[in-house]
């Protein structure tokens, strides 16, 4: 962020900043990136070189004068404030600098939160601390009074598109886990989860079932699907992507190209839409969304996918 950026390249760093927003804005890898421009021997400006010994370490949390703090259990307990406050009376390892990152910083305990504001009423020469937490108002007043409070908007599409390319994501899968979270964690790691892989190839392969050997299309279901998608929460995942393909067939054939998310995809999905009328993919996508919240009232998920599937061969 920019004010960070501008903090950093003055040398005019608070003593503590906290970062609000919703799961998935960020606010993890830019604490991470500051602490990494804080202690970085070989800083270009305010951006961190990410290559040497200290942003390696800070990168798999093993710095010596770097701490980090979240929830054991449901909460974060006194005992784990009492342990920061023991650690930063002693001079830094290998610098006078210390940081501390509280992950979820609104679960503390009572006694912790009194703990910590004692600590931020009294803050050490070189020491600094970045909370993180999505419920600012769960905080006490008086430790969101001792922070500079940043608040961090969710990633738009494009943003979070062109962010996950810069990880190395093919630009087609970054295209379609940009429609299905607006996290970059998430979506990172739902790009290495093998499961994740496998299921939108089963999606599409239903898909091309259901226009080319419809009557084989419940085989399909029994022989593959039902193997693979275990639980509800998998279920779920299958029936978003399903939704995803029938929209994009949709946008398709509206001339609405530039918003499909299976792009690697599309030219298959270009002939099906020639194939088939507006009507009948709109009716396709509807199944679709039935089917969604029949799981949420918590339907047999192999039921419903059986029944989806012989609507959407009438369909």
């Amino acid at each position: 962020m920019k004010m960070i950026e501008n903090s950093l390249n003055k040398g005019r760093v608070s003593h503590a900043y906290l970062f609000e927003g919703g799961r998935g804005t960020g606010k993890k890898d830019v604490s991470f990136q500051m602490a990494k421009s804080l202690f970085c021997t070989n800083r270009d400006g305010a951006k961190p070189c990410s290559t040497c010994s200290n942003c390696r370490r800070i990168e798999s949390q093993n710095h010596p004068d770097v701490h980090f703090i979240s929830p054991e259990g449901q909460s974060i307990k006194k005992e784990q404030i009492q342990y920061l406050q023991a650690e930063f009376q002693r001079t830094g390892v290998e610098s006078r600098k210390k940081l501390y990152i509280i992950e979820h910083v609104n679960k503390m305990t009572p006694n912790a939160a009194n703990s910590l504001l004692k600590f931020l009423e009294e803050p050490h020469a070189d020491t600094y601390a970045i909370l993180l937490t999505e419920q600012l108002h769960q905080l006490l007043d008086t430790i969101v009074s001792r922070c500079q409070v940043l608040s961090f908007q969710p990633l738009t599409p494009q943003v979070l598109v062109d962010t996950l390319v810069e990880h190395s994501v093919s630009p087609s899968t970054a295209q379609l886990l940009s429609h299905l979270t607006n996290s970059l964690e998430e979506a990172l790691q739902l790009n290495e989860d093998e499961w994740f892989g496998l299921a939108r190839k089963l999606v599409i392969k239903l898909n091309e079932t259901l226009v080319t050997r419809p009557e084989q299309a419940l085989f399909f279901i029994q022989e593959q699907w039902i193997s693979h998608f275990k639980d509800k929460e998998q279920y779920e995942k299958g029936l978003h992507l399903l939704l995803l393909l029938y929209r994009d067939l949709v946008q398709l054939q509206a001339d609405n190209e530039q918003t499909i998310a299976f792009i690697g995809y599309r030219e298959q999905l270009k002939k099906q839409a020639l194939q088939t009328t507006q009507r009948k993919s709109v009716r396709r996508l509807e199944a679709v969304l039935k089917a969604k919240q029949k799981l949420s009232s918590n339907m047999n998920p192999q039921l419903l996918i059986e029944e989806l599937v012989l609507e959407l061969q009438e369909g």
